[in-house]
């Protein structure tokens, strides 16, 4: 175990800054008021110092005390100290604030492409000294790297629970049928899956959540399920919808950017709920930065960032 020097005095921040405070006013009870500390603490603080330090640091000119030679060399040494701790104080509450560090953000496709782009685009404007790791993986990557603390926060888009993570429901919706305006069946407030028996479908891939929605529906409503050409992922499907290849069903967030490329979105009957949520990794706090930025996708969706809720 290290021993401090004999010679060493043992000066507390906590006096150096009722000495700094005492250089900058003109009695010990402007001191006081400066500190928010009671006035004889303050002469009892300079009293410890001087005790420590060996030497008078102060005289008293009737009600004022006037700095020694010794007091002004001290002051100009620990002058910078004072400037180091406002910047710390600055970047401590900046950080409980969430205006600076790293935030990293994974997202689903469906997601990814449509209302985290909007948050982030808000978020990082209210926050230029923020770093943002930002990808669009499929929902397995993304569980993974939030649950391994790779990525602080995931946006999923599921009909299935998530028990590994922490989830935070932010919107119901449904999966709706995109096809071209001028396509009959554009007409009705609503398609069903038998209606879409015998038309040119581009599916998506029955190995993800999404897919077997779609061909749970159909089994339920009476519909022949046998894509034409099957995708991977649903902002696919839109894609090759707006090239005049089919229809499809989909999400309405991957639907959404296709809506003035002369397509239209129907709910698809049966109802076919998806869940957008939050997620993040069980058993950690959440830092200012990352409630910062959920607060902000919330927000984007009460500002209607994204698409309808799922009526009821």
């Amino acid at each position: 175990m290290r021993t401090r020097p004999a010679d060493l005095p043992d000066v507390s921040l906590r006096l150096l800054e009722i000495f700094a405070a005492m250089m900058r006013c003109t009695t010990t009870v402007e001191t006081a008021e400066f500190l928010g500390i009671s006035q004889p603490a303050v002469s009892a603080g300079l009293r410890q110092l001087e005790h420590q330090l060996g030497f008078a640091l102060f005289e008293r000119t009737g009600r004022r005390l006037t700095p020694t030679g010794e007091a002004n060399d001290l002051f100009e040494e620990i002058r910078p100290l004072f400037g180091i701790l406002r910047a710390f104080t600055t970047r401590a509450r900046d950080i409980r604030s969430g205006q600076v560090g790293r935030l990293r953000v994974m997202s689903t496709p469906p997601l990814g492409y449509s209302l985290a782009p909007r948050a982030l685009r808000a978020f990082h404007a209210a926050r230029p000294e923020v770093t943002i790791s930002y990808d669009v993986r499929r929902l397995e990557n993304v569980l993974d790297a939030v649950q391994t603390g790779q990525a602080d926060i995931g946006m999923v888009l599921n009909a299935e629970r998530l028990e590994t993570v922490n989830s935070e429901l932010i919107q119901r919706s449904q999966m709706i049928v995109l096809l071209p305006g001028d396509d009959p069946l554009a007409r009705q407030p609503f398609v069903t899956a038998a209606a879409l028996s015998g038309r040119q479908i581009v599916g998506i891939d029955q190995a993800s959540q999404l897919g077997r929605l779609v061909a749970k529906g159909f089994a339920q409503g009476g519909g022949t399920y046998h894509p034409g050409i099957e995708v991977r992922y649903c902002q696919t499907a839109a894609a090759l919808v707006a090239e005049g290849m089919g229809v499809t069903v989909v999400d309405p967030y991957s639907a959404e950017p296709y809506l003035s490329r002369g397509l239209v979105s129907r709910p698809f009957a049966p109802a076919c709920e998806v869940r957008a949520s939050m997620i993040t990794r069980k058993g950690v706090p959440h830092s200012g930065l990352l409630l910062s930025f959920m607060e902000e996708l919330r927000r984007q969706l009460a500002q209607g960032a994204g698409t309808a809720p799922l009526p009821g």
